[in-house]
C-alpha cells in the first residue's frame, strides 16, 4: 500500500497538469487574438461603425494602452486576491468587451469596450507564467510556462487568418461574438481544471521599486525592452518593407514562413528551457540579428527574404517564454508584479515600435527597419551575456 502510494506520489510530481495548462494556453490565445483581430477585420470594421480606417485601426492601439496603462497598478492592488479569482475576472473581462464590439455601431462605445479589454490582458498577462509556474513540479516550470505561451505563436499563425476568414464570410461582428462565446466556454473550463492558488499577504506585498532592485530583474526588463522595440519595428512595417523588395504580393506567405519557425522554436524552448535559458535566448538573438542582417543586405533575392524570415521566426518564437520564465524567476516572491512590469514594457515597446517605424520610415525609408533591428538587439545581446548570474543564469541541473 506504501508502496503504491509513494508511486502515484512520485507520477503526480513528475507529470504536467495537461488539462489546466492549456486552460491557460488558450487564455494566451484569447488575449493576443482580442489584441490583433481588428487588422484582420479593418476595412469591414471600418464601414460597419462608419469611421475611416486609420481610425479604426486605434482599435489595437487603445488596447495596448489599456494594458500598459494598467498591469502594474491592478497587479499591486489584486496581490491578496485569490489567483483563480482574479484570472476569472480576467476572462470575464474579454467575454464583456467583445461582447459589447460584437454589438456595437458607436465608435466610442467600441473603444471603451477595446480599452476594456485591454485592461482585462494586463491582469491576465501578468498571471500566466507565474500560474503555469505553480502548477508544474520544479524541473518542468520552464516546459509549463512554455506550453501556456504557446498560445501566442497560435494565435498569431492560426487564429488571426482564421478571424479574418471568418469575418470575411459572416461579419466581423459575428467573429467578435464567437470570441465571446470562447471566453465564456474558457471560464467553465477553468472553474473546472485550473487549481487554485492564494496571492500575497498584504505584509510580503512588494513595491515597484523594490522589485526593479531585485537582482536580476532590471536586467530581463531591459531586453524585454530593446527586443520586443526591435521586433515590432519590424513586424508592424513588414508589409511596407516587402513592398520596397517588390514583393508586396507575398506578405501573407512570408509571415506564413515566420509563423510557422515561430511554433517549431516554441517547441525546442519548450524541451529545453528548464535547463538551457540563457543559451536558447542567446542563440535567438543571434538568430534574428542573422535574419535582420539579410534583410538588410541581402534582400534582393527573393529566396533569402524566406530564409530570414524562417530565421526571423526560430529565433522570436521562444523569446515570450523565455523573457517571462526569467523574469518570473528572477523576481521569487514577488513574481507577479515584476510580470506586470514587463506586461506594461510589452505593450510600451508595441506601441513604440509602430512610432518609431513610422518615423524611420518618414526619414530614412524602409530599408532602415532592418538596420534598427540591429541596432537595438546589440545592447540587448550585450546584457544577456552580462547578467549571467542574475537573470539569465546559464545551465541548471536537472533534478
Amino acid at each position: 500500500m506504501s508502496s503504491s502510494t509513494a508511486s502515484i506520489s512520485h507520477d503526480v510530481a513528475t507529470r504536467l497538469p495537461l488539462g489546466a495548462l492549456l486552460a491557460l494556453t488558450t487564455a494566451a490565445f484569447v488575449t493576443v487574438l482580442t489584441e490583433a483581430l481588428p487588422a484582420g477585420v479593418l476595412p469591414a470594421m471600418s464601414a460597419g461603425l462608419h469611421v475611416s480606417e486609420s481610425a479604426t485601426g486605434q482599435a489595437v492601439t487603445i488596447y495596448a494602452i489599456g494594458t500598459a496603462l494598467t498591469a502594474i497598478p491592478l497587479s499591486a492592488a489584486t496581490a491578496g486576491w485569490r489567483r483563480k479569482r482574479l484570472l476569472l475576472t480576467g476572462v470575464a473581462g474579454f467575454a464583456v468587451a467583445n461582447t459589447v464590439t460584437a454589438v456595437s455601431a458607436n465608435f466610442p462605445l467600441t473603444m471603451a469596450a477595446r480599452f476594456v479589454a485591454g485592461v482585462a490582458a494586463g491582469v491576465v498577462w501578468a498571471l500566466l507564467a507565474g500560474y503555469a509556474g505553480r502548477l508544474a513540479p520544479e524541473h518542468l516550470r520552464g516546459k509549463a510556462i512554455a506550453i501556456v505561451m504557446a498560445g501566442i505563436p497560435l494565435a498569431l499563425s492560426l487564429g488571426i487568418p482564421a478571424g479574418t476568414f471568418l469575418g470575411g464570410v459572416l461579419g466581423w461582428q459575428v467573429t467578435f461574438g464567437i470570441m465571446s462565446a470562447l471566453a465564456v466556454v474558457l471560464v467553465g473550463w477553468i472553474l473546472v481544471t485550473v487549481p487554485d492558488h492564494p496571492g500575497q499577504d498584504r505584509g510580503s506585498r512588494v513595491r515597484v521599486l523594490r522589485t526593479l532592485a531585485i537582482p536580476g530583474v532590471a536586467p530581463v526588463l531591459f531586453v524585454t525592452l530593446a527586443f520586443v522595440l526591435a521586433h515590432n519595428i519590424l513586424y508592424t512595417y513588414i508589409a511596407t518593407f516587402l513592398d520596397r523588395l517588390g514583393m508586396g504580393g507575398s506578405v501573407d506567405v512570408v509571415l506564413l514562413v515566420f509563423g510557422i519557425a515561430s511554433m517549431v522554436s516554441i517547441a525546442v524552448v519548450g524541451a529545453r528551457i528548464d535547463r538551457h535559458l540563457r543559451a536558447l535566448l542567446v542563440a535567438g538573438t543571434v538568430l534574428v540579428a542573422v535574419a535582420a542582417a539579410i534583410f538588410a543586405v541581402l534582400a534582393g533575392s527573393p529566396a533569402l527574404v524566406y530564409v530570414a524570415a524562417a530565421l526571423w521566426g526560430l529565433g522570436w518564437g521562444g523569446v515570450p517564454t523565455l523573457l517571462q520564465t526569467a523574469v518570473g524567476t528572477a523576481g521569487g516572491e514577488a513574481a507577479d508584479l515584476a510580470q506586470a512590469m514587463l506586461v506594461t514594457l510589452w505593450n510600451a515597446a508595441m506601441a513604440g515600435g509602430g512610432v518609431a517605424g513610422g518615423i524611420l520610415l518618414g526619414v530614412f525609408g524602409p530599408r532602415a527597419f532592418p538596420w534598427s533591428v540591429l541596432v537595438l538587439l546589440l545592447p540587448a545581446f550585450v546584457v544577456v551575456l552580462a547578467a549571467r548570474t542574475h537573470g539569465f543564469p546559464g545551465r541548471r541541473a536537472k533534478s
